[in-house]
């Protein structure tokens, strides 16, 4: 298969580049080569922009397209109006095009979706969910029944730049020291999120032989809770730590940010927090995922291979001192006599 893919070198796109190589197939990185260049000399790449600067890619012709960097409508339409001969495009799109409140059943692929923001209106953080909608209309619309669109949860593993997930990997891993770990709200809420290698493998097989469709994209296949995701890290770490459970309200009277502060945590009083998505449409194409507790080893593997410091703009977790400053006042809280 001779494939382009829009991105390639960062995180999600890395892994499909990887395996797509493995797999033997004829691979095309397309991106501006700021991240990573040259990081796989067996593929081809070429450097230009998604926006106004495809004419690199004008007369080439692909098999199929992996669109893994597309956030605004009028790019993803530059894109797709130029490719728009290819017999595969699949467009990684987000759970956040869902307008829905947290608490009612799981969300399927037909759940309602936010509205896109007027045209011109580009600002991705602020209007994540609803430029995403209008990306998937203008893939839509251009492939028809070759369109290919995936809806990933949090996706995690090595080369996450977010630390959403590697957060609490490395934390277990630090508590050898022997301190308590802090841990948000209640120990059976269910999380969910995907490795990037899953997701990947099963991108490229849905590229390879489909079937085409719109899917959501989170794991695992049985429901996690929060207290079993935390047990596969410490396990993966060698480490038996204390963890302390603190109640969401006291958290959040003390600014405690979820998701980002405290990541895999949404308070269950958020009403537009992520609700739990129904990924049985995924599972019966062939999406499958390997145990949390591996995910966890290889994350930590990576976290502790790589040169120290923050990856990305949005780093995610809380400093220790300020975990130990929350766990004093949570004791002082609910035992003050310190029995």
């Amino acid at each position: 298969m001779r494939l382009l893919i829009l991105g390639g070198t960062h995180f999600l796109g890395r892994h499909a580049a990887e395996q797509a190589l493995a797999r033997g197939h004829e691979v095309t990185l397309f991106n501006r080569g700021t991240s990573a260049p040259g990081l796989f000399p067996a593929a081809e790449e070429i450097h230009g922009d998604r926006d106004g600067g495809l004419e690199p890619l004008r007369g080439r012709a692909f098999d199929a397209v992996l669109d893994t960097s597309g956030y605004v409508p009028r790019v993803v339409a530059q894109s797709a109006a130029l490719l728009a001969a290819v017999d595969r495009y699949l467009f990684v799109s987000s759970e956040s095009v869902y307008a829905v409140a947290r608490g009612g059943p799981a969300v399927d692929e037909d759940g309602p979706l936010a509205e896109p923001p007027p045209d011109g209106v580009e600002e991705v953080m602020e209007h994540y969910g609803g430029l995403k909608v209008a990306c998937e209309r203008v893939v839509g619309e251009t492939f028809g029944g070759r369109a290919i669109v995936v809806r990933p949860g949090l996706i995690v593993g090595p080369f996450d730049p977010s630390n959403r997930f590697t957060y609490w990997v490395r934390r277990m891993h630090d508590a050898r020291d022997g301190s308590p770990v802090l841990a948000p709200g209640a120990p059976d809420r269910q999380v969910q999120f995907i490795d990037a290698r899953d997701l990947a493998a099963w991108i490229l097989d849905l590229l390879e032989h489909g079937p085409p469709g719109v899917y959501n994209a989170d794991g695992p296949a049985v429901r996690l809770s929060m207290e079993a995701a935390l047990a596969a890290c410490a396990a993966a770490a060698g480490t038996n730590p204390d963890v302390v459970w603190v109640d969401e309200a006291f958290l959040l009277e003390r600014e405690i940010q979820p998701w980002m502060g405290l990541p895999l945590w949404i308070p269950e009083s958020d009403p537009e927090g992520l609700a739990v998505f129904d990924n049985r449409r995924a599972l019966a194409a062939g999406l499958s995922f390997r145990p949390a507790r591996d995910t966890a080893a290889d994350t930590l593997a990576w976290e502790l291979a790589r040169a120290p410091g923050p990856l990305g703009e949005f780093w995610a977790g809380i400093t220790r001192d300020r975990e130990d400053q929350v766990l004093a006042e949570w004791r002082a809280a609910t035992d003050p006599e310190g029995s």
